[in-house]
């Protein structure tokens, strides 16, 4: 595992446990987890965190895994990722915890920039479609 990695998701986990809880304390390998049950109790959780990150054009993180943190969102910088990506990254998710303590409900409808708006997730894991129809 390449160290850049390492540093990257202890970077990320140092900017952001002051608004994210942190149910790890210790350093982290590759990959930081943080809970967003202090959020959820503001009106916005850990998916609606992850559908406001595409908007803000990130890819959205792993939500609810390990099954064992509460509104987990798992982040995963990889080693090729620059200081300066994350620091927009870190400004992002900083100014999500801060939109979500102002106007929750404007997060919690999240995306808005995507060609697709939320999906119907139920819907989609019950009625399976996974052929491709050209438009």
């Amino acid at each position: 595992m390449a160290r850049a990695a390492i540093i990257n998701a202890n970077y990320v986990k140092a900017k952001l446990k002051d608004l994210y809880d942190d149910p790890f304390p210790q350093p982290c390998m590759h990959e930081v987890v943080f809970s967003a049950r202090r959020q959820k109790k503001q009106g916005a959780g850990a998916r609606d965190i992850a559908k406001r990150l595409l908007d803000l054009g990130f890819h959205a993180p792993t939500v609810y895994f390990p099954l064992t943190v509460s509104e987990a969102l798992m982040i995963e910088p990889t080693e090729t990722e620059s200081r300066q990506t994350l620091d927009k990254f870190i400004a992002a998710m900083r100014d999500i915890a801060e939109e979500i303590a102002r106007e929750p409900e404007k997060t919690a409808h999240a995306p808005f920039t995507m060609p697709v708006k939320r999906v119907d997730e139920v819907k989609a894991a019950r009625e399976l479609d996974v052929n491709f129809k050209k438009a």
